[in-house]
């Protein structure tokens, strides 16, 4: 009995008899050249309590814990019909159910009213089940292959790193203090981890074959929830905020966007679909007057990367100069994205530009050159107009002596200073639309 109480004591800090009130979100996820966007928000568990931990059984099936007569069970959602089955009747609570490789069975946490826990295999027809692991206390778990499991088991009050043979009940420790959020990395034969070893919580990956392990990226601060993205983007989220770190194209973490304006805030747990079309992800709805407008903070900083200037790609026109104009901007590629310019007045060009913002010590710069109507050039051959960059936030971004103002997704403003021989500087404006 003494035993049960201290591990009650111990899984409230892991699951907890005082559960935010979460709910499970479902997105359409796209990918283009480097750039995510999410679209088509729903909330599939639209439940008072505890509804968390998503995974994808396949592209139109997933699996989630939800709240159900005060205790958490697995629930089983059709995407396209939105149907929703049980497929956990016990007495104790279910957490964190994955489908289990090449088998119609799922695999789960189950926290029985005694205060003992075991990883349990349930079958996804039937209300049955059956033990899989119970010579340690597994807090979180993924499968490597079928026979392969990863988990956090908990261990003097904290968490550490487990490989496990299934089929031999073998259990080899390789690492200690790390998180919850364990995951199969796409295109590999890795599985990723979170270490909390140094006060910079690290992103590692595991090589279950001979269990060595290597850094890949720092976390977010104080964020622990990751998921990865067929292409071998990790996404996290921090607050209202998504954001997305590729180990081959990033630097450092670039914000997708702000779910606030779904009504979410506080992002923990994420999943992606086989297919990548689709992402789950949890949070805590905003409660808010359904009048009353959503506000997101345009002013805030963001990190000086393409991906965060990308809504500037387009075919984008205008008039200005008492003609047309017409701009068109690449999206980001190969560090770069690369624009031409024509102003025509009396259905005949006065003159072209080609302009290109680059990468460049951690930083953006816009370079353009002016060209007559023959392409003859205004400036020398080695000779570029430069701008560096200033800031970057949500609407706007500011370089020395021109900027970009987003007004929509199809209208932008652009702004250049042009200085005239007397020494006085005009700016002016350039409205664009695109369809």
């Amino acid at each position: 009995m003494k035993y049960n109480i201290i591990l009650i004591i111990l899984f409230t800090s892991f699951f907890g008899y005082s559960q935010p009130n979460t709910d499970v979100f479902l997105f359409d996820l796209a990918i283009k050249n480097g750039n995510l966007t999410v679209s088509n928000f729903k909330n599939i568990s639209d439940n008072d309590g505890y509804d968390n931990q998503p995974s994808f059984i396949d592209n139109n099936t997933l699996l989630y814990a939800g709240t159900r007569n005060g205790q958490t069970d697995i629930i089983k959602y059709d995407i396209e019909t939105g149907r929703k089955k049980w497929i956990s009747a016990t007495e104790g609570s279910e957490y964190s159910p994955l489908k289990i490789p090449n088998k119609n069975r799922a695999s789960a946490i189950r926290l029985e009213k005694d205060g003992s826990q075991k990883l349990y295999s349930y079958n996804l027809k039937k209300n049955v089940s059956k033990p899989l692991v119970d010579d340690i206390i597994i807090g979180y778990h993924t499968w490597f292959d079928n026979k392969t499991l990863i988990s956090s088991v908990l261990e003097d009050g904290g968490l550490s790193l487990f490989i496990t043979d299934i089929n031999t009940s073998k259990n080899n420790k390789v690492d200690t203090n790390i998180g919850r959020s364990l995951h199969k990395i796409p295109n590999s034969n890795l599985v990723s981890y979170i270490s909390k070893a140094t006060e910079n919580w690290e992103i590692r990956s595991l090589n279950p074959i001979n269990s060595n392990t290597k850094f890949i990226v720092n976390t977010l601060a104080n964020s622990e929830d990751i998921c990865w993205t067929i292409n071998g983007t990790i996404l996290m989220g921090k607050g209202d905020i998504l954001y997305k770190y590729n180990p081959k194209e990033d630097k450092n973490w670039v914000k997708i966007t702000s779910l606030k304006k779904y009504g979410i805030t506080n992002i923990t747990r994420l999943a992606t679909s086989p297919n990548g079309s689709k992402i789950s992800i949890v949070g805590e709805p905003i409660i808010v007057d359904p009048n009353e407008e959503i506000i997101v903070n345009v002013d805030e900083k963001l990190e000086p990367t393409l991906e965060n200037i990308s809504w500037i790609s387009g075919n984008w026109k205008g008039e200005a100069f008492g003609g047309i104009t017409e701009e068109n901007w690449s999206e980001p590629l190969g560090g770069s994205m690369m624009a031409t310019f024509k102003l025509v007045t009396d259905n005949k060009v006065k003159f072209y530009e080609i302009e290109i913002i680059r990468e460049v010590e951690n930083s953006l710069i816009l370079q353009l050159k002016h060209f007559h109507n023959d392409l003859k050039g205004w400036e020398t051959k080695d000779e570029t107009v430069d701008f560096p960059l200033k800031e970057i936030t949500a609407n706007k971004v500011v370089f020395e002596g021109m900027s970009f103002e987003k007004i929509s997704e199809n209208e932008m403003n652009v702004y250049v200073d042009i200085h005239k021989k007397n020494g006085a500087v005009e700016t002016l404006k350039f409205n664009y639309t695109k369809d």
